[in-house]
């Protein structure tokens, strides 16, 4: 019997070592994707925060007394799970898929250190949730429903204002009070506001653990603040831009645009802080553990889904889907504004890149000016906003607003390392005539239209040089841009 009961064990820890080895290899490419997001500046991610929340609660937790068994082989079998999920990623060449499978990872390891049965109990679900913020959540949010924020935002902004004053007209995202405009644009969108009341109510339901019914009610609370906190703060900017001499502060420059926005922010945790401290529950949102282990088998099977998953992670291509259709030429023109253009060869990089997942960039100076032609059919992979790439590459980038004449485009001020100021403004433009000015403006209209081929026209100026100058520039540019031909 003894040498039976060793001989089990030495295959139960040759199992255990193969589920953390394959385990560690299938999560190591997308936690260092995750973790460079955290100190990319193009990313613009504060997902590392996020974690350091995370690693804080669990070391709280798990250092206290253990009061219950944990769970074992249902972590297993997440874990096999979420191999199969990053095979998933690394074929289609999605980043984001093999980092969001760490969440599940996260969930496992609560599970595994018995979180939820100690003295100093922590959700391993609700743990789990407060990692995926650890994902660049705001910078995905924006790109794929930001407009539908700012639209959501900028109507109940409109009816709060029209309650009170007369003279208020809305267009879309523009409202105008008192004939001075103010534009919901991505900052205005809501959705920092709405990741940071989240992450507050993830935190709380962390640590009171509401029983499923409860914990839906926090989440409809959480998202009803969120939205009303935000559609109060637009409305206080919009008060302040038509009213500055009875505000007596300029409500868009520092300090006051933040305090404005930490005032509304803390507006919104309220109602968040009171359904926790109002709550009676503790009892966390149940994992029916016996029926999942049932369905997990033995650990010998789970490690065999997870070295499959290896060999596919090591030896698959990528096959991506969201690849753009090809577009073999794509021109800039030959002069602008009597300057000849000098055209500017793509990186090797960049080459590479459309080489891989389709459509076309092309480049070339025009005296001090810069043009820049993105085209593609897949605007989620390709289209990014200029603060994006020019922070990535050392700039200080700030966006200044929408402006207007031929090319209307997000303007954005942006200051190199050299302390060279240029003005840069871009606009999008779809085959079927759809304009827009922002990615995820672009990206709101494709999904609904997504046979479109999109191409940005970014125009980078000196920033002394004068409007009227870009704008004959600007009006030079318009009829090549309207005359093209979408695709060759």
């Amino acid at each position: 019997m003894t040498v039976s009961t060793t001989r089990n064990n030495g295959a139960s820890t040759a199992v255990n070592a193969v589920l953390f080895c394959c385990t560690a290899f299938l999560a190591a490419e997308p936690a260092a994707w995750l973790v460079r997001t955290w100190f990319e500046a193009s990313w613009g991610s504060y997902g590392g925060w996020a974690f350091i929340g995370v690693l804080g609660l669990f070391m709280w937790s798990v250092t206290s007394p253990r009061r219950g068994p944990a769970s074992t082989t249902f972590p297993a079998l997440l874990f096999a799970l979420t191999g199969a999920v990053r095979v998933a990623g690394h074929i289609l060449a999605v980043n984001v898929i093999g980092a969001a499978a760490l969440v599940i990872d996260m969930f496992a390891l609560g599970l595994l250190f018995g979180l939820g049965e100690r003295r100093r109990a922590v959700s391993p679900l609700w743990l789990a949730a407060l990692f995926a913020l650890a994902l660049p959540l705001e910078r995905i949010v924006q790109r794929v429903i930001g407009f539908g924020l700012q639209q959501v935002s900028a109507a109940g902004a409109c009816g709060a204002l029209s309650l009170t004053f007369d003279d208020v007209t809305c267009s879309g995202v523009d409202i105008v009070l008192r004939a001075q405009h103010v534009l919901v644009d991505l900052p205005c969108s809501g959705a920092r506001g709405l990741l940071l009341t989240i992450a507050a109510f993830i935190v709380l339901a962390a640590l009171t653990r509401p029983s499923a019914g409860r914990a839906v009610v926090g989440i409809a609370v959480t998202v009803m603040a969120a939205l009303i906190s935000n559609t109060i703060r637009i409305v206080l900017l919009a008060v302040g831009i038509a009213f500055p001499e009875v505000v007596g502060i300029d409500v868009m420059a520092q300090p006051w645009h933040d305090v404005v926005g930490l005032v509304t922010l803390a507006l919104g945790l309220a109602p968040v802080v009171g359904w926790a401290r109002f709550g009676d529950d503790g009892a966390d949102v149940v994992v029916d553990r016996a029926a999942a282990t049932r369905a997990a088998g033995s650990s010998v099977w789970v490690a065999g889904v997870l070295v499959a998953a290896c060999l596919a992670v090591a030896f698959t291509p990528h096959r991506p889907i969201d690849v753009a259709r090809p577009i073999h030429n794509l021109n800039v023109p030959t002069s602008l504004a009597g300057q000849r253009a000098q055209p500017i060869p793509l990186s090797a990089r960049e080459t590479a890149y459309f080489t891989q997942f389709g459509g076309a960039a092309a480049k070339a100076s025009y005296g001090e000016r810069t043009l820049l032609l993105v085209r593609t059919s897949a605007p989620l992979r390709h289209l990014h906003a200029p603060d994006e790439c020019l922070t990535g590459s050392g700039f200080a980038v700030e966006r200044i607003g929408i402006s207007h004449g031929a090319m209307p485009g997000a303007t954005y001020r942006a200051v190199g390392v050299d302390g060279r100021e240029w003005r840069v403004v871009v606009s999008y433009r779809s085959d079927a005539g759809h304009t827009a000015s922002s990615v995820s403006e672009a990206v709101w209209i494709w999904l609904r239209n997504p046979s479109t081929t999109w191409t940005a026209i970014e125009r980078v100026h000196p920033w002394a040089n004068s409007g009227a100058d870009n704008d004959a520039f600007d009006t030079a540019l318009a009829p090549f841009i309207l005359n093209a031909p979408m695709e060759t």
